[in-house]
């Protein structure tokens, strides 16, 4: 189940359209980005009907539950993952964490061609959890809520069209639900995602990105990390969404989100 109002046009896709999307509820789990736009973010769709916002207002609680809150302390980075390593969120002013391996330069942006379509990512392959599945695309609607993956296809993924293309320059962002009522979804098992890890992304145009996993954090929606996942980058990075934490079956929503960041580390075509 998962979630992410444009705020005014620009020159590219990633201008026009504001990236602090949060992905919620249906979702089980969303260039260059505009920072100093992030306080505009649009609502988005959770499945539900109903659109949450981005980013927690001032002064609003966290959902994530903690033992003994008074003590816990944000880490100022978002942590590895691994196996039986928990996932916690990182602080909201922490950078997205360093990349695991070397990068590599991002594919310059294509320019567009008369009769030709531009590229467009068709497939998204992540060995670890067992992850083959069609990316289609996801956009934000005439109320400026974005939209999710059908409900009927839970193995596929949805590319936010006003986010890069992956392997260029900036956060590409996909979302995939956790589950639907029908049972697990494409990306049940993104949790067990660590630093090192791969993920494939294969494009329209013939090209094929690795990304490398840097690091998997799971925040509450209430204070979702909005310029850490889509604020600007001098590389090519991709981001993966989806929900996490306790799941309320009077509302239909998931507390948290998990964010898995992932640096360009290889490509070809």
């Amino acid at each position: 189940m998962a979630e992410e109002k444009m705020a005014e046009q620009q020159r590219s896709p990633m201008h026009r359209a504001l990236p602090g999307l949060l992905i919620a509820g249906s979702l089980g789990g969303i260039g260059l980005v505009m920072v100093s736009l992030l306080s505009l973010a649009p609502p988005v769709d959770d499945g539900s009907g109903s659109g949450v916002p981005l980013a927690a207002p001032q002064g609003a609680p966290s959902t994530v539950e903690m033992s003994n809150a008074g003590a816990f302390i944000l880490p100022p980075t978002v942590g590895p993952g691994g196996k039986n390593v928990p996932l916690t969120p990182a602080r909201l002013d922490a950078p997205p964490p360093l990349a695991a391996v070397p990068v590599v330069p991002a594919i310059p942006k294509a320019k567009p061609k008369v009769g030709k379509t531009a590229p467009r990512p068709i497939r998204i392959k992540i060995p670890k959890i067992k992850v083959n599945s069609p990316i289609g695309s996801v956009t934000v609607n005439k109320k400026g809520v974005l939209g999710t993956p059908p409900l009927s296809k839970p193995n596929q993924t949805g590319w936010y069209k006003g986010s890069p293309v992956p392997g260029e320059t900036g956060p590409a962002v996909i979302n995939g639900h956790v589950s639907t009522r029908s049972g697990a979804a494409v990306f049940d098992r993104l949790r067990e995602l660590a630093k090192g890890d791969q993920i494939y992304v294969y494009r329209s145009d013939g090209k094929v990105t690795r990304f490398t996993v840097s690091g998997i954090e799971q925040a509450s929606k209430n204070s979702f990390p909005t310029k850490r996942v889509y604020g600007n980058t001098s590389n090519s990075q991709l981001r993966l969404i989806t929900c996490g934490g306790v799941y309320n079956k009077a509302t239909h929503h998931y507390t948290d989100n998990i964010v898995v960041y992932a640096t360009l580390s290889k490509k070809k075509g």
